[in-house]
C-alpha cells in the first residue's frame, strides 16, 4: 500500500478521535502527494493540493525539502498548478521559516531571471532563520558584484525584517478564565502522563485541564469573538514546577492566535496570569511564543491598624480581594501605559509594567523570542559584511552596573559568559544579557518537541561553542511500551546526528542508558563558572548555575550556544548550629524552606537565585539541595564549595565521564574527552591558586539572607500536599512542611518510593543498611507496603554491586529490572515487596508507572502535584508526601509513618549526612557516601 493510502487510513482513525489529519513531515509521503497534484486526472488531486498547502510542516523536515523544491518549479514555470500561482508559491515559501525554503529563495534571488530575483529578494528580506551557509552565499554574491545580494544585505543591516512588522495593539481586550485556585502546576496544562503525545500538538491539546474546561473556553471565545481568553491562576502562581513548552503550546492552541494559515496547530501569543504572577521558568516559555504573562495582585494581605498582616488560625495571612477576575470578566490591557484596566478602560486595576519591558515587547512584536535572537545575529552579520556601523533596531541589553558594589556568585558567572555587552562594564542583577551556554541537556518527553523546534528554526548541527550536550532517556525509562518504541529511537537518531551524546545509540554500539538527566548533567558539568540549560525544571547543578528551560529555549541553546535572560537577584543561604547524627540532609532541605517562610512570611526564593553556602558537601549530596530549589520556586541555585571539595567533586565527575567514554558513548568530535580536559584544567587552576573555587565578593548585595538553624532540626520532616485543606489555594504546594510526630505514627502509607533525581548513591546505600539493621534486630524484614527503588544511574548500580549493597537489595526484592527483557506494560498495582526498577524517573514522572488511585505515597521525589504520582479515586484523594530516604523505607516496612524513636533505631549506625565528609574512606565503610 502506498504511503498516501496509509495516510488516509490514519486520517480515518484520527477522525474517530475527533482529530484533524496529522501534519506531514515525511518527504516520501509528500513526494506521492506532489505526483498526484501533477496528475490532473488523479482522484486524490484536490485533497493533495490542500495537504500540500495547508498541512505540511516547515523548517528542515524532509517534507519541507520536497515542498520547497516543488514551489521552486512552480515559480520557474517548470510546473503548472492552477491553485498555486508563482506569487502564491513565494508566499508559501515565506511561511516555511528556513532551511530548504531559504535555500530555494537564495537560488531564485541570485538567479538569472531578474523579475523572479527581485520578488524572491523581497521575501528573503522578511526571513531571519539564516545560518552560516546561507549568509556565506550572500557574502560571496556581494563580493562578485550582485546587486540583489547587496540590496538584501542592506535590508538586513537596517533590520527591516523586524522594523517593518506591525506594532502590537495598544489595547488588548481579554475575557478571563480561572483555570484553578492556588498554584497551577504545568501538569494541569500538560499532564506528565500524556508526555508521549506532546509532539502531536492537536492530540496533546486534548489533555489541557479537562474537556469541560476546553468547552468553557470555546464558549467564551464564541461569546467574545473580539477578545482573547486570559487563563488565570486565582490566589496562586501560574506554571509552577516546570517550564513545559507543551503547556504553553496547549494554552496557545486553545486561547492564542494561529502563527501561519499554512501551518496547522502552531499558535502563539497566549495570555496567562496569576494572583502571584507567573513562575519564572514558565514565563520564559511564554516569551518564546510572544505571549503575555501578568502578575494580577488581585488578592492582598489584610492588615491591622498597625500595618501588620492579620493571620488566620493556621498562621497564614488573611487575604482580601482587591478586584475580581472571576471567569467571564472583561478587562483591558493597555500595552503603552502598561496598565490593566476594567472593561471600560476608565479604572486602573494594577500596573503591569514588568510584563511589557522592551525585550518582552520585542518578543510580542516578532511573534516570539527566536526571531529576535536570530534577527540580532543577522543584523550584526549584515553590518559587518557591509563595513557599516551597527545601529541596532532592537532594545539594548539592559546593563545595570553599581559602582562600589561587589558581585554575587551568579553575577560573576554572568559577567564571565556575557556576549555583546559594553566592554569592561561590570554587570549586576537586573541586567538583561546574552550569555554563552556551556552545557545543554535535552530529556526524552520534551526531546521530540526540541527536535521539532530545531527543524522549525532550520538548525542542523550543534553549535561548536557548546562544551557538552546530552539527550537522556530517563523520563520514559520505566516501560518500553509501543509509545516509547515509536518515539525514543527516532529522537535518539535525530539528536545523535545533530551532535549530542545520546543515552541510546541509534547504531547499537553501546548498551542503552536511562540515567536521570540531571544526574548526568551534574557529572558532565566540570566548571563551577559554567552556565547550563536543560529541558526540565530540575536542571539545577551543584557546579555552575543551571536553568530549567522549555524545549524551545533548549533548542535555541543547542543551535546557537547562547541564551538571553536577565541576571536575577540572589538570596544567600547559610547554616548555623550542629546537625544531629540521626538527621538526613533532605530534612535540612525541608527545614530551609520552612524556616525561610517563618523568617520572612513570603517566599523570598521565588524568581531568584538561591546561593547556598554548603561548602564541604560533595556534588552528589549538594545536588539534593539545589535540585529541590525548583520546588522553592527559585529561578536557579548556585552552590558555594570549598577548593578541596570542588576538586574531589570534579575528580568524581571525571571518573563518571570516563565510564561513558569506556562504554563507547563519545562522538566524532570527542565531546566527552573534551569535558575531561576542561575538568583537568579547572583542577589545575584551583590547585595552583590561579583561580580558586567560585565565591561571591564580601561586599556583594543580596535581596535577602536566610540563616538555617540546624539545632532546630530534631526530627524528620515531610512535605505534605495537604489535600484536605479548607483553603484550596494551600493544597499541593511545597510549603506545608511537617515533622513526623505530627502524624502520631497513624498515617497509613500505601506505597513507598525511593528514586528520582533527588537521590544519589548514598540513598541507595541507606536502603541496604537499614535492611541490614532491621534484619539484625528482627531476624528478617517484612514489608507492609510496597517499596519501589529506582537508582538514578547505571554506574551507581555498578558501584553498589562492587561494594556488596546490591546483593542485600536483591535478597528482599520481588522484582529486578532486566534490560534484555524490559517491561512493556506500566505497573499500577503493587505487592508488599521491594521493586528494583530500571534507573530513571519512574513514579516521579507519572507518565508511565503510577500508584494505585487514592493511595497515600511517601516518596523521595520532588513532585506532590495532584495526579502526578497518584491520582484520586472515587472516594479518596491521592496523596504524594515527600520525605527522606530513611523515612520512606521505614514507612513502607511499617505500613505507616514511624515514631521518632522507631526512626532513630532504624538509622542507628548509619552516617546519614555530614557537612564535613571524612577525608578518607573509613575502614568499616559505614559512611553512605562511599
Amino acid at each position: 500500500m502506498s504511503l498516501y493510502q496509509d495516510y488516509l487510513k490514519e486520517i480515518d482513525t484520527r477522525k474517530e478521535q475527533g482529530l484533524h489529519p496529522k501534519p506531514i513531515e515525511d518527504g516520501a509521503l509528500l513526494e506521492e502527494i506532489v505526483a498526484q497534484i501533477k496528475d490532473q486526472g488523479n482522484e486524490h488531486r484536490e485533497a493533495s493540493v490542500k495537504f500540500f498547502i495547508y498541512n505540511t510542516l516547515p523548517g528542515t523536515t524532509s517534507a519541507a525539502g520536497v515542498k520547497a523544491k516543488f514551489l521552486k518549479e512552480i515559480i520557474l514555470g517548470q510546473a503548472d498548478v492552477a491553485e498555486i500561482s508563482p506569487s502564491f508559491a513565494l508566499e508559501l515559501l515565506s511561511h516555511m521559516k528556513g532551511g530548504p525554503s531559504v535555500e530555494v529563495l537564495l537560488d531564485l534571488a541570485l538567479g538569472e531571471d531578474q523579475a523572479i530575483a527581485a520578488d524572491a529578494a523581497d521575501v528573503l528580506k522578511t526571513q531571519v532563520f539564516l545560518y552560516e551557509a546561507d549568509t556565506n552565499r550572500l557574502k560571496e554574491a556581494l563580493a562578485s558584484g550582485n546587486a540583489i545580494a547587496k540590496d538584501i544585505i542592506e535590508s538586513y543591516a537596517k533590520a527591516e525584517f523586524f522594523t517593518r512588522l506591525p506594532e502590537i495593539d495598544e489595547e488588548i481586550k481579554v475575557v478571563t478564565y480561572i483555570a484553578a485556585e492556588g498554584d497551577i502546576s504545568t501538569d494541569l496544562l500538560s499532564p506528565g502522563n500524556q508526555a508521549h503525545s506532546r509532539a502531536d500538538r492537536e492530540l496533546h491539546g486534548k489533555c489541557m485541564i479537562s474537556e469541560r474546561a476546553q468547552e468553557e473556553i470555546q464558549a467564551l471565545k464564541l461569546q467574545h469573538p473580539d477578545k482573547q481568553v486570559m487563563l488565570i491562576a486565582e490566589k496562586g502562581t501560574m506554571g509552577v514546577g516546570s517550564s513545559r513548552m507543551s503547556g504553553v503550546n496547549n494554552v496557545a492552541l486553545w486561547t492564542g492566535k494561529q502563527a501561519s494559515p499554512y501551518v496547522p496547530f502552531v499558535n502563539f501569543a497566549p495570555i496567562v496570569a496569576g494572583t502571584n504572577g507567573i513562575s519564572p521558568i514558565f514565563l520564559t516559555t511564554v516569551g518564546v511564543t510572544g505571549g503575555i504573562g501578568i502578575d494580577l495582585k488581585n488578592w492582598v494581605k489584610k492588615l491591622d491598624s498597625d500595618g501588620n498582616p492579620i493571620l488566620n488560625n493556621d498562621g497564614n495571612p488573611v487575604l482580601e480581594q482587591k478586584y475580581s477576575v472571576e471567569t467571564g470578566t472583561v478587562l483591558t490591557i493597555n500595552t503603552k501605559k502598561k496598565k490593566l484596566y476594567n472593561e471600560g478602560g476608565d479604572e486602573e486595576l494594577v500596573d503591569v509594567g514588568s510584563s511589557f519591558n522592551p525585550q518582552k515587547l520585542e518578543f510580542m512584536k516578532a511573534g516570539g523570542s527566536y526571531a529576535i535572537v536570530f534577527g540580532k545575529k543577522l543584523q550584526s552579520f549584515a553590518c559587518e559584511t557591509l563595513g557599516v556601523e551597527l545601529k541596532s533596531a532592537f532594545a539594548p541589553s539592559k546593563e545595570v552596573s553599581l559602582e562600589g558594589q561587589g558581585l554575587t556568585a551568579v553575577e560573576k558567572i554572568f559577567n564571565r559568559n556575557a556576549v555583546g555587552v559594553t566592554p569592561g562594564k561590570v554587570l549586576h542583577a537586573g541586567s538583561d544579557v546574552r550569555v554563552k551556554v556551556n552545557i545543554v541537556g535535552s530529556q526524552d518527553t520534551t526531546g521530540l518537541m526540541t527536535s521539532q523546534e530545531l527543524e522549525a528554526m532550520a538548525a542542523t548541527v550543534l553549535s561548536p561553542t557548546v562544551d557538552g550536550a546530552y539527550q537522556s532517556g530517563c523520563h520514559t525509562a520505566s516501560v518500553w511500551d509501543l509509545k516509547a518504541q515509536a518515539n525514543t529511537p527516532k529522537l535518539m537518531a535525530f539528536m545523535h546526528k545533530f551532535g549530542l551524546i545520546t543515552a541510546r545509540d541509534p547504531k547499537g554500539v553501546y548498551h542503552s542508558m536511562t540515567d536521570v538527566i540531571h544526574k548526568v548533567l551534574n557529572d558532565i558539568t566540570v566548571d563551577d563558572w559554567a552556565i547550563i540549560i536543560g529541558g526540565d525544571s530540575h536542571t539545577r547543578m551543584s557546579k555552575g548555575v543551571a536553568f530549567g528551560a522549555d524545549s524551545g529555549t533548549v533548542a535555541l541553546a543547542l543551535a546557537t550556544g547562547e541564551a538571553t535572560m536577565p541576571i536575577p537577584e540572589s538570596v544567600k543561604v547559610t547554616f548555623k548550629g550542629q546537625m544531629a547524627d540521626h538527621m538526613d540532609f533532605r530534612d535540612v532541605v525541608h527545614a530551609t524552606q520552612s524556616q525561610m517562610l517563618k523568617q520572612f512570611g513570603d517566599n523570598v526564593f521565588q524568581g531568584r537565585i538561591i546561593e547556598v553556602h554548603i561548602g564541604t558537601l560533595l556534588a552528589d549530596q549538594a545536588f539534593t539541595f539545589t535540585d529541590w530549589t525548583a520546588e522553592m520556586k527559585a529561578k536557579a541555585s548556585i552552590c558555594i564549595s570549598e577548593d578541596a571539595t570542588l576538586i574531589e567533586s570534579l575528580e568524581i565527575a571525571k571518573s563518571r565521564i570516563q565510564v561513558m567514554i569506556d562504554k563507547g558513548m563519545d562522538n566524532e568530535v570527542q565531546m566527552l574527552q573534551g569535558l575531561v580536559d576542561i575538568a583537568d584544567k579547572r583542577i589545575a587552576e584551583i590547585k595552583s591558586g590561579e583561580k580558586p573555587a567560585l565565591t561571591p565578593d564580601a561586599n556583594a548585595k543580596y535581596f535577602a539572607e536566610v540563616v538555617v538553624d540546624l539545632d532546630e532540626i530534631n526530627e524528620p520532616m515531610i512535605a505534605d500536599p495537604d489535600v484536605n485543606n479548607a483553603d484550596v489555594s494551600k493544597r499541593y504546594t511545597h510549603d506545608t512542611i511537617r515533622p513526623i510526630s505530627y502524624y502520631g505514627a497513624e498515617k497509613k502509607v500505601d506505597l513507598g518510593f525511593v528514586g528520582s533525581c533527588m537521590v544519589h548513591k548514598g540513598d541507595v546505600k541507606i536502603v541496604a543498611q537499614m535492611l541490614r539493621n532491621l534484619e539484625k534486630e528482627k531476624g528478617s524484614v517484612e514489608f507492609k507496603a510496597p517499596l519501589v527503588l529506582a537508582a538514578p544511574t547505571y554506574n551507581i548500580i555498578d558501584e553498589l554491586k562492587d561494594e556488596g549493597d546490591w546483593e542485600v537489595l536483591q535478597k528482599y526484592s520481588g522484582f529486578e529490572f532486566d534490560d534484555t527483557s524490559p517491561k512493556n506494560t506500566a505497573r499500577t498495582e503493587y505487592e508488599n515487596i521491594l521493586y528494583l526498577e530500571r534507573p530513571g524517573c519512574n513514579l516521579c514522572m507519572g507518565n508511565q508507572e503510577k500508584a494505585a488511585k487514592g493511595d497515600t505515597v511517601l516518596a523521595t521525589s520532588t513532585r506532590l502535584f495532584k495526579g502526578r504520582v497518584v491520582e484520586d479515586s472515587g472516594d479518596k484523594k491521592g496523596e504524594s508526601l515527600l520525605a527522606s530516604t530513611p523515612v520512606v523505607v521505614l514507612s513502607a516496612i511499617l505500613g505507616r509513618t514511624p515514631t521518632v524513636d522507631e526512626y532513630k533505631t532504624a538509622v542507628e549506625g548509619i552516617d546519614l549526612t555530614k557537612f564535613a565528609p571524612p577525608l578518607q574512606k573509613p575502614l568499616d565503610a559505614k559512611s553512605v557516601h562511599f
